[in-house]
């Protein structure tokens, strides 16, 4: 799904560069804000079925074609799996990324977990996930990416882990990585070196950008240059953006551009990460239909240089954004 050479900073995105995450509706607890209000009392296992079915049926009828889960979301993979088996129509036109190197252990428990995932980055873990992923979304499995790469990550040095990852990319699955904390451009530009029987190994990246926290940007760039797929996740900052939570004078500039353009602030929050020029997909993490929909008018938000300018000045340190974000409360 290659960045269109056209679209300019100027330009309007297409639905196309738009994907869905599922991590906000997987599993019944997480850090986005407001989900008290978004998520049905009840949070079964069937309750939150039906929430992803009914997100990805709203999702393609709109246009979207990229979908993404992780082992780690609870029961994510599996809720995708069955919608795609339920829909062989949709399946075979939409692309798949998955997540490994987390693994969910809060017991589908939304609060009082002292641990809801514990992070892995061994041969042994990647053994054991690549195979329940399979089991979940069978050959539908298109990207598969380290979960939360950080510089000091295994998977950054480890060649047997390595040659486990060449041999799935030979089998056709795009091999890439997530990363998350004030060091993802390191993580980036180290992984832009890695490689496994000379050539490149990863071809793929999944990051968080947003206005907030744009300090990734350029390493991204590079990633693009050299033919990687760049999704940037976190768009609205784990509803840090979204129009009920961008109250506060750190986010001033957004809500008055985004009463002058008439759109909401979600919408403008990624419409600014597509115009980048670099990013091919951005996710929208959607816990409603309603709120998807607000977030795919961002397709019809057209940013010029001047309005990107205005949004730059909501930019924060990576450290405090990280710190921030840490201690958001699982809910």
């Amino acid at each position: 799904m290659p960045t269109d050479p056209a679209l300019g900073p100027a330009a309007v995105p297409s639905l196309a560069r738009f994907g869905l995450g599922t991590a906000a509706v997987g599993r019944p607890g997480y850090i986005t804000l407001g989900r008290d209000l978004d998520l049905p009392a009840e949070r079964t296992v069937e309750a939150l079925r039906r929430r992803t079915h009914a997100l990805l049926d709203a999702a393609y009828a709109a246009g979207v074609r990229y979908f993404d889960t992780a082992r780690s979301y609870g029961r994510a993979e599996e809720f995708v799996g069955e919608w795609l088996a339920a829909r062989p129509q949709a399946a075979s036109e939409v692309l798949v990324g998955s997540k490994w190197g987390y693994t969910y252990t809060a017991d589908w428990q939304a609060s009082g977990v002292p641990v809801h995932e514990v992070k892995e980055h061994s041969t042994a873990v990647f053994d054991r996930q690549i195979t329940e992923t399979r089991a979940a979304l069978g050959a539908r499995l298109g990207i598969y990416l380290v979960h939360s790469v950080t510089p000091d990550s295994p998977a950054l040095t480890d060649p047997a882990l390595h040659a486990r990852l060449a041999e799935l990319a030979a089998g056709g699955v795009r091999v890439g990585l997530s990363t998350s904390g004030p060091a993802q451009a390191e993580t980036i530009r180290a992984a832009l070196e890695v490689t496994a029987g000379g050539q490149p190994l990863f071809a793929a990246v999944q990051a968080t950008w947003n206005v907030l926290e744009p300090s990734a940007g350029p390493a991204l760039a590079r990633a693009h240059e050299a033919g990687w797929l760049v999704v940037v996740k976190e768009g609205m900052a784990n509803g840090r953006l979204a129009d009920r939570n961008a109250t506060g004078p750190d986010t001033a500039a957004l809500r008055a551009l985004a009463a002058g353009t008439g759109t909401s602030c979600d919408a403008l929050a990624l419409a600014a990460a597509a115009a980048q020029p670099w990013a091919d997909v951005v996710l929208s993490g959607a816990a409603t239909p309603e709120q998807l929909a607000s977030n795919l008018t961002a397709a019809g938000v057209g940013l010029g240089p001047a309005d990107l300018a205005a949004l730059d000045a909501l930019a924060e340190p990576a450290e405090a954004y990280w710190r921030t974000r840490a201690a958001l409360p699982w809910a």
